[in-house]
């Protein structure tokens, strides 16, 4: 697979009829190993290094828009179970565009983050989304953890 602007990990990959499968830590099961599983699995093992808990990670979260159902690639909820961060994971040949911002926004619509990143491996974006303005800003790093449990008290 394409080396990536994340930080490389221990992948615990598999074959089975031909095809590669990768160990998801979150879902605790082998996955299909596409270009887009690549890039969230690595995503998934930078929170961890940073110390966001596998325990308040949802992978592929269901996620109602416009009466329409669709997946949200990982949500990372508080201590207080309140989801805080959106993860769009795009395939390392897909642009991360205005396109990949709107569909991390559109899920954001039920689940009302204060942040939203949309990444494809190599270009990683995190936008601080401030509710009560309808405002966005581009951020340089992503919250510490702890920064996240304050934001819900």
């Amino acid at each position: 697979m394409q080396p990536l602007s994340l930080p490389p990990f221990d992948a615990r990959i598999t074959e089975e009829n031909g095809k590669k499968r990768i160990f998801d830590v979150i879902r605790k099961k082998y996955v299909s190993l596409s270009p887009e599983e690549w890039v969230r699995q690595h995503f998934i093992h930078f929170l961890l290094s940073i110390k966001y808990p596998a325990a308040l990670m949802a992978i592929e979260k269901n996620v109602t828009v416009n009466g329409l159902k669709q997946r949200a690639d990982i949500v990372v909820y508080n201590r207080l179970a309140k989801p805080m961060v959106i993860v769009e994971c795009k395939a390392p040949g897909v642009i991360v565009d205005n396109t990949t911002i709107a569909q991390a926004a559109r899920y954001n619509i039920s689940l009302e983050v204060p942040y939203l990143v949309v990444t494809n491996g190599i270009n990683n974006y995190c936008i601080r989304v401030d509710k009560t303005t309808g405002t966005w800003q581009m951020e340089t790093t992503l919250p510490e953890f702890t920064a996240l449990n304050a934001l819900g008290d």
